[in-house]
């Protein structure tokens, strides 16, 4: 049997030891795990009621505003229930007493569009009313938007911990270049910070970690006609922190 015990070091949550006052840190926490199992005997309703129960809340109108706004059925067993909405009533569960704390693994999994959206409300609103919403997602569009800091796990070690603006001013920029007559893309390809330079039928396409300055130094030397300028994704900017892990 692999033991709990940490080898080293401690965590603590609101000031509060991880192992020794860990009832005491589930009281202000909300948590929806990746993969969870609720009695599939039980109602959403009636699974509501006994986690209200346990953790003394006794108006449950907030949870079933939520229940309305993902279009979560609490009539029907559990067992009834596909995972999409099984999902949605444990987002419910995670979320109908306020916590100051809410820990959300992949949350929108099995979600339909409309109802991600309603759940990205959500959690701006959550974060609006002061409370800390530590949200883990493969969906980065998701984590963009509702995020202001962004920790990236690489191998078991935090890779990088940054606001989302500061990560997102290191992403790479993608430039079409179209000129009145021929420009050689490999005039662009020698500047600092270029890390690609291509000809595209009559356009040249640069790809530019840094160093705008330089490239729009050089792009004024010829008569321009378009410039299109493209920023990539927060999922590019993840994936520079996962690609050649090998090398």
């Amino acid at each position: 049997m692999t033991s709990c015990t940490p080898t080293s070091g401690k965590a603590t949550v609101f000031g509060l030891d991880s192992r020794r006052q860990s009832v005491a840190i589930r009281e202000r926490v909300g948590n929806l795990p990746g993969e969870f199992a609720l009695d599939d005997r039980l109602t959403g309703e009636e699974l509501l009621r006994f986690f209200g129960k346990l953790r003394g809340v006794d108006d449950l109108s907030y949870g079933h505003r939520l229940a309305e706004r993902l279009d979560a059925d609490l009539s029907r067993p559990m067992r009834r229930l596909s995972r999409g909405n099984k999902q949605k009533i444990g987002l419910v569960q995670a979320m109908f007493h306020r916590p100051p704390l809410l820990i959300l693994d992949e949350p929108t999994t099995g979600l339909d569009p409309l109802v991600q959206e309603a759940f990205l409300d959500i959690v701006q609103e959550t974060r609006a009313e002061g409370r800390t919403v530590f949200f883990s997602s493969h969906v980065l569009s998701e984590v963009e938007r509702v995020c202001d800091r962004i920790g990236i796990i690489r191998e078991g070690e935090l890779a990088a911990l940054e606001t989302t603006a500061s990560l997102i001013k290191k992403r790479l920029r993608r430039m079409t270049l179209r000129f009145a007559e021929p420009v050689d893309a490999s005039l662009f390809a020698a500047l600092p910070g270029v890390e690609e330079a291509r000809q595209d039928d009559e356009a040249v396409v640069l790809t530019v970690r840094q160093d705008l300055d330089r490239v729009v130094k050089l792009v004024a030397q010829f008569p321009l006609e378009d410039m299109e300028l493209d920023r990539p994704s927060l999922e590019e900017i993840f994936l520079t922190y996962y690609g050649g892990s090998s090398s």
